[in-house]
């Protein structure tokens, strides 16, 4: 348990761990909210109660509870909700929607969290020298090159010391906080939910626009419930109400209480809390930090995208396994790099993390307010919970997240565009996606010809049969592969035995050994076979066909062949997608499928189309 929850340390708090650094500052930076003591005990109330209300009771107490056999994150709880409303096909439609875009502003997430949180580390260097106020720029992009340089290397060797710099980065809150809270106890009387109301009460439009900034003390609450798979629910709520929560409340007040004293701090407090012959160790200490917390966020990508390539939400890509032992450790070079062009982006065009907080939490607040939408589709018809109950619980969070979503909205003018338009972008990849093998997968059910009857019709005059097992890959069960026919057509002759073979990914993130493979004979020493994932399982097709072994089905490797058929795009006559979908689709699936419309293996090895062919 102690190592779980340290490990949660380092990588489910990474992201909300370095809000101290520039959440507060936001607040006040724009000059609207002036620095006064009632004000800043106001927002010191905001920050305490948003943390205890959104994180501490939404994320930690409800939210982990909705686990997908163990399994969190928005496409586990898409999984969960659609599944619940199985028996209602508009409201699955409207919330496969709904959690595909959420999916898709995730990548905005992606994008904006890393850019903010180096940047702003890094602009600890201008309090302690303002003459690098230059190099402030080109420093986060080479930091930036070599986070996304090594991610090939794998996430294990660098991982293991993600927790204990994590746990040394929230006692250095605790010891920047602290000091500034004893020598200015009055801070405390923020507590009181009262000064977070009077706070509204007087300011009315001026505290609404502030929880714009606000937000930014809970950016990261998502990857709570995402790493819930990695580490289970008791590390993650011991870590989060045993230091995290504890850490981050000491800091915050720590910074009000010196602002109280020193007004002209404002400029950037959490710096300059600290003694100036720690500047430049805090510095290191916070950009360690913060490539901690953009190596969870950029870890996160590469699980999602793989998730939602085996739910086919997504073209296929390149998947590299970077641990022997641990599936979950994966590299996506597309994305790797998809990722690190569009921070670079950001940050050249935002140039601070000021600009780069007008930017932010348009998609975090929009990802929790899906989040809790889904959330009650799960209590209501998964849990069967009575639905005046569901709505009080998930009525008041959606009011609140509501609340900071609207917010946010007031900077789409100011920056919020940005990952805006990236999740638009990927949610157009998606659906194209989506909607153009559905499209696809009918026309060939309508034009091809059912595998039975081929069979039949095959063997009134059977052809040569020669020794050994051959596999065909096909993605609809049931239809005659057209590896199968081009085999026939130039080769004219037939395996001895024969595997008409699809794989099937399944809502549900796991699906163990005893139900991954169903086999239904078709006569004549062919067998139909269907191989079963969940989205969290790896696809090995020759792996999961030695569970035939025993059954019948000689599967020697060096007697077995694999044929892969490539399916053909045909263009949309009539009611379909708009043609610019529809060229983006064949675009896509050109580079997802390969060249080839027939590939003989005469090996052990199973490749997917697209990548390196070794024979």
């Amino acid at each position: 348990m102690a190592a779980l929850t340290l490990g949660a340390l380092g990588v489910v708090y990474g992201d909300i761990g370095t809000s101290p650094l520039y959440a507060l500052k936001e607040v006040f930076h724009t000059g609207h909210v002036a620095v006064t003591p009632d004000n800043i005990l106001g927002v010191l109330s905001l920050v305490f109660w948003t943390m205890t209300i959104i994180v501490s009771l939404k994320y930690v107490l409800l939210i982990l509870r909705a686990d997908n056999h163990g399994e969190g994150g928005l496409i586990a709880m898409l999984a969960l909700a659609t599944h619940a409303v199985s028996d209602r096909p508009l409201t699955h439609r409207v919330l496969m929607s709904v959690g595909m875009f959420g999916t898709a502003i995730f990548y905005g997430d992606g994008v904006i969290t890393p850019a903010i949180s180096v940047l702003s580390a890094v602009e600890g260097l201008e309090v302690a020298a303002p003459q690098l106020h230059s190099a402030i720029i080109p420093i986060t992009l080479v930091v930036m090159l070599g986070l996304f340089a090594v991610q090939r290397f794998g996430t294990g060797g660098i991982g293991k010391a993600f927790g204990p710099i994590t746990l040394v980065w929230f006692f250095v809150l605790i010891a920047l906080g602290l000091p500034h809270v004893i020598d200015n106890p009055s801070v405390l009387r923020a507590l009181n939910p009262l000064y977070a109301v009077g706070f509204f009460a007087e300011h009315q439009g001026l505290a609404f626009i502030a929880l714009g900034a606000v937000v930014l003390c809970v950016t990261g609450g998502e990857a709570l419930y995402a790493d819930l798979g990695h580490f289970g629910k008791k590390p993650i709520r011991l870590a989060w109400y045993g230091l995290v929560m504890p850490a981050l409340v000491v800091n915050y007040f720590g910074q009000g209480a010196m602002l109280l004293d020193a007004p002209d701090a404002i400029e950037n407090p959490f710096y300059r809390m600290a003694p100036a012959w720690a500047l430049l160790p805090l510095v290191v200490l916070s950009t360690a930090a913060t490539v901690i917390a953009s190596q969870a966020l950029i870890t996160a990508a590469f699980s999602v995208t793989k998730q939602a390539i085996q739910l086919g939400l997504l073209p296929r890509m390149r998947v590299l396994h970077t641990s022997v032992r641990d599936t979950g450790q994966i590299y996506l070079p597309f994305v790797n790099w998809g990722l690190f062009v569009f921070i670079i982006l950001a940050v050249a065009l935002f140039k601070s993390s000021s600009n780069l907080a007008s930017a932010y939490g348009i998609a975090v607040t929009l990802d929790m307010t899906i989040t809790t939408v889904m959330t009650f589709y799960v209590i209501r018809f998964g849990w069967k919970y009575h639905w005046a109950l569901c709505v009080a619980a998930t009525g008041f969070f959606l009011v609140i997240d509501v609340a900071f979503f609207s917010s946010n909205m007031l900077k789409l003018l100011a920056g919020g565009w940005f990952p805006l338009v990236i999740g638009i972008g990927m949610f157009a990849l998606m659906t194209t996606w989506r909607e153009g093998r559905r499209i696809m997968s009918e026309h060939l059910r309508t034009e091809a010809i059912d595998l039975r009857s081929f069979l039949d019709a095959v063997f009134v005059s059977p052809p040569v049969r020669v020794s050994g097992t051959a596999v065909f890959l096909s993605s609809e069960q049931g239809l005659t592969p057209n590896a199968l026919m081009h085999n026939l057509k130039h080769n004219k002759v037939l395996h001895e035995h024969n595997l008409f073979v699809t794989v099937r990914h399944h809502d549900i993130p796991w699906i163990g050994f005893d139900d991954r493979i169903a086999m239904d004979p078709l006569g004549h020493d062919c067998w139909q076979v269907t191989l079963n994932y969940g989205f969290k399982n790896d696809p090995d097709v020759p792996e999961a066909l030695k569970l035939l072994r025993g059954r019948g089905v000689p599967l020697d490797d060096m007697d077995t062949s694999y044929f892969l058929s490539r399916d053909i795009v045909i263009p949309t006559a009539g009611d379909g997608m708009a043609m610019w979908r529809e060229k983006l689709f064949a675009g896509m699936h050109h580079n997802a499928s390969g060249a080839a419309d027939f590939l003989y293996l005469p090996t052990n090895r199973v490749v997917e189309l697209g990548s390196k062919v070794e024979i």
